[in-house]
């Protein structure tokens, strides 16, 4: 009776949570207490947590803005969906899937990459069931993410050295894949806003390699000099890329003109995710080394503020409309 009493008691506080909850929304996973925090982004307050799988590493947001999908890269195979309203979560097995970790809310489907398996894995929230498979062959398949319009996926491949672009196709082959090769332990990744080119940071080289998105080849390779860049992220205007650098403790800003770093930042011990807001004011920056979130003003580019969500933040997502 008693773990009962307790399940109770510990709805009953998130329903609590729930009606508080800031909209816009910043969700941030902290890794190591297995949780998912529910941020005030105007002042850093947490409004609430819900407990998510062991390890979880990346968060996407569906598009109705009520629920919040999390891949657990710790317990192997579990995805856990997040009713963002009352703040209730519950997991799918993947399995035979293993190792989610990327993660992309696209047309009502959550795209995710299964590591162990080389594979984009597809769930269908609507069926609550796996409804795709699409294979790399490639060696950890880390990072996924759509194209706007949905007809092109990305993928970075760490132990293959490789992104691979999948454009779709007419009939029964669904998708093509191109396989591009780049710098060593390809990990972060985005696209610019104009979607011509995906830019994958090297954790193993630091260097990035700039792609042409309808040549699909290595059009620069530029040196960032990081120790082991970790996350990827273009600023919503194009005139900036942003770049985690764990052993570094740096946080890398690139013109993305010019391909030049224009400056580096101390930010702490293991910075790991990045999320800029879509206004472009602000970025976050997850200190997963230091238990903090730090806040970037993209003007001055100087750390304005710093709060904490938990411990071992890292992955995060914007939910510009939790619906009530």
């Amino acid at each position: 009776m008693k773990p009962r009493i307790q399940l109770t008691i510990a709805v009953a506080a998130a329903s609590v949570l729930a009606a508080d909850l800031p909209s816009p929304a910043l969700l941030v996973l902290n890794k190591e207490d297995a949780t998912l925090a529910v941020v005030d982004p105007a002042n850093g307050t947490v409004a609430g947590r819900v407990e998510v799988g062991q390890g979880p590493h990346e968060v996407a947001v569906s598009d109705n803005g009520r629920e919040a999908y999390v891949t657990n890269y710790g317990a192997g195979n579990t995805l856990s969906i997040i009713e963002l309203p009352a703040l209730k979560e519950h997991r799918f097995d993947i399995t035979p899937l293993m190792r989610p970790h990327g993660v992309a809310a696209w047309g009502g489907k959550v795209w995710f990459t299964a590591e162990a398996n080389k594979v984009i894995g597809r769930y269908d929230p609507a069926a609550n069931r796996l409804d795709f498979v699409l294979g790399t062959g490639q060696n950890s398949t880390h990072m996924v993410l759509l194209s706007k319009d949905g007809n092109k996926i990305f993928t970075t491949n760490i132990g293959s050295d490789s992104v691979s672009i999948f454009d779709r196709a007419q009939g029964p082959a669904g998708w093509n894949q191109t396989v591009v090769a780049v710098g060593k332990g390809p990990e972060g990744m985005d696209l610019a806003p104009d979607g011509r080119e995906l830019w994958a940071a090297n954790s193993r080289d630091g260097h990035v390699s700039v792609i042409d998105v309808n040549a699909k080849r290595v059009i620069a390779t530029i040196d960032a000099r990081t120790k082991r860049s970790n996350r990827l992220k273009f600023t919503p205007d194009g005139r900036r890329v942003l770049i985690s650098d764990m052993e570094g403790g740096e946080l890398v800003i690139i013109d993305a003109k010019s391909r030049e770093p224009v400056k580096r930042i101390a930010i702490g011990r293991s910075p790991e995710g990045i999320l800029v807001e879509p206004g472009g004011q602000r970025a976050f920056v997850a200190v997963a080394g230091e238990n903090h979130v730090a806040v970037l003003d993209l003007n001055s580019l100087n750390v304005t503020s710093k709060f904490n969500t938990g411990r071992g933040p890292d992955g995060m997502a914007w939910a510009a409309a939790i619906a009530k």
